[in-house]
């Protein structure tokens, strides 16, 4: 074979070699594209989430009691790319201003009865839109129970007597001194209402100072052996630090009132059931209340998978005294109430994740 005929027929196995190659690679390309189109590729996280770019604003209040709540709105709103400036805390005054202004979005420390004279006058620039906790928050007074067996003290109208002024008299003014709210509270209101109404004021002082530093005060107290009168409300851990029913006991009040902007039900002051009340039913003074969330109209125009979430979240009433509890025993830093509200949606972590998907739902 000379040179020339042995360079053609390399020529010609080279050129057929490639042929082959260039075949294979289209038939791996289609089984690729085959592939692709049977096969798609999912993923359970959303491109994007309904909060990225937004900044919320939220309030939170004076009272320790509802720190923790409001952590666990901050946590699923994060969960939905919301960024969280941290809370601004604020009596009930300022906040109400502040909310219809827009110089916050939210906050989850509505109590929809006694708040009333407040959320009326902006009710057409907010919105109450979800429930803390409905139908479950319980407000009134109570006495210890061994100085109310004592002195048969069942209701406010007994503080008018002598007797019972003098064993609660701890300033020596002449007055029984009653733990009572700080000024710009909503029971600041109703309690001087009922003073007033029940022609009180010249038996019973009502101490306003910082209520969970008055209240442990009053623990101490009872602890050494002196008569207390508190008032108080639930969710809270004084209820679990002095047991209606075994330490105090809740007492009434002498008739239903209510305050002429409360636009209440006067029955509703009547309830039944009331573990540790002198009667049942148990005339409070106080009907049982919503603990809701209010925002401002235009925030929740423009985020509706915040007012979806806003809306979605319930908060159960044995949990909120749980971490109460804890509050009251020492765990009652930022860091620590952080903590719980983390350590809460690991142990509620179906829950929690149903208010994700109803905002998520609320875009879709």
């Amino acid at each position: 074979m000379n040179f020339k005929t042995f360079f053609m027929l390399l020529v010609s196995i080279i050129v057929i070699a490639g042929l082959v190659l260039v075949s294979a690679a289209c038939d791996d390309d289609d089984e690729t594209a085959a592939t692709a189109t049977t096969e798609p590729t999912q993923t359970d996280e959303p491109d994007s989430l309904p909060g990225e770019g937004v900044t919320v604003k939220p309030a939170k209040a004076t009272w320790d009691t509802g720190w923790f709540q409001i952590e666990l709105y901050i946590k699923a709103l994060e969960a939905l790319g919301y960024k969280i400036e941290d809370p601004v805390m604020l009596e009930n005054p300022p906040f109400y201003q502040a909310v219809s202004l827009g110089d916050v979005d939210f906050w989850a420390n509505v109590w929809v009865q006694i708040h009333q004279p407040y959320t009326a006058d902006i009710a057409d620039k907010t919105t109450i839109v979800g429930y803390v906790a409905k139908g479950g928050a319980l407000q009134g007074y109570l006495v210890d129970k061994k100085t109310a067996d004592e002195y048969g003290i069942t209701n406010l109208e007994d503080f008018k007597k002598p007797e019972v002024i003098d064993v609660f008299d701890t300033d020596g003014n002449g007055k029984a001194n009653l733990v009572a709210c700080p000024p710009g509270w909503g029971c600041e209101l109703r309690i001087d209402f009922h003073l007033e109404t029940y022609e009180l004021g010249d038996y019973i002082e009502p101490v306003k100072a910082e209520y969970s530093i008055a209240m442990a005060d009053a623990i101490a107290r009872y602890i050494n052996g002196d008569p207390v009168f508190f008032y108080t409300w639930t969710p809270n851990w004084t209820v679990g630090k002095l047991i209606p029913g075994e330490d105090v006991v809740w007492i009434e009040v002498p008739f239903p009132a209510l305050p002429e902007d409360a636009g209440g039900d006067l029955d509703a002051l009547t309830i039944a059931g009331v573990e540790g009340c002198v009667s049942d039913p148990c005339l409070m003074g106080f009907g049982a209340d919503d603990i809701a969330v209010i925002a401002n109209n235009e925030f929740l125009a423009d985020n509706p998978a915040a007012e979806a979430l806003l809306a979605a979240v319930e908060i159960p009433l044995a949990d909120i005294f749980v971490q109460n509890a804890k509050m009251f025993d020492g765990e009652d830093s930022e860091e620590d109430i952080k903590r719980h509200a983390t350590e809460w949606i690991v142990e509620n972590q179906a829950l929690f994740d149903s208010w994700i998907d109803a905002a998520l739902a609320a875009v879709e």
